[in-house]
């Protein structure tokens, strides 16, 4: 039997079997219901990060960020702790000659004299650096620190050899760190 009027076309369609609905609906269960409505809820949520990720990106598209620098406030900070700290370092011909001599007390005395604030100025300084050169600095000014301590240990002890060589990690320590001031630190305390 051929389709061809429109007629025709729906009796056939309409033909099909009845369908049945359910004399007894099984009621949903809550556990089932909290299921689907957590599958709902995880997919709104999906698509709102999915819309934030794609306008935050477009939002940071092609804008170059500028490198970090220091404000001038920071480089006035530094200047003024850097200068107590190179007053120091100024000393080590001072304690060379000490160390020399082996004046055991004379040598503790310009330690916990003179320079006893190297350690607070390179905490101020540290704090005012770059965060990408604060690592460095703070192991450099921990190294510092270390080797002024062993100094001062072997003037108590009157060990001339370790005297000797803590009085050579003291003063590189020294190099060392006055390298990581900012290089206008550096031109302004005329170092460079």
């Amino acid at each position: 039997m051929a389709i061809g009027c429109g007629r025709r076309r729906t009796e056939a369609i309409g033909r099909g079997p009845p369908i049945k609905s359910p004399q007894d609906p099984k009621p949903l269960s809550m556990s089932a219901l909290l299921s689907a409505l957590q599958q709902q809820f995880r997919r709104v949520t999906l698509l709102a990060l999915g819309l934030v990720l794609c306008l935050g990106l477009t939002a940071c598209g092609e804008g170059k960020a500028k490198a970090p620098t220091l404000s001038d406030d920071d480089i006035a900070a530094i200047e003024r702790q850097a200068e107590g700290f190179l007053a120091a370092r100024d000393r080590l011909p001072e304690l060379a000659a000490l160390v020399k001599d082996k004046d055991w007390t004379f040598t503790r005395n310009l330690i916990h004299g003179p320079m006893q604030e190297v350690g607070r100025e390179m905490l101020y300084i540290n704090k005012r650096l770059l965060p990408a050169d604060q690592p460095q600095a703070i192991k450099l000014a921990d190294q510092l620190k270390t080797a002024m301590a062993q100094l001062d240990e072997a003037a108590r002890l009157q060990d001339g050899e370790r005297l000797r060589k803590a009085y050579i990690a003291v003063a590189s320590g020294f190099g060392r760190y006055a390298q990581i001031l900012p290089a206008q630190v550096q031109e302004d305390l005329k170092q460079i």
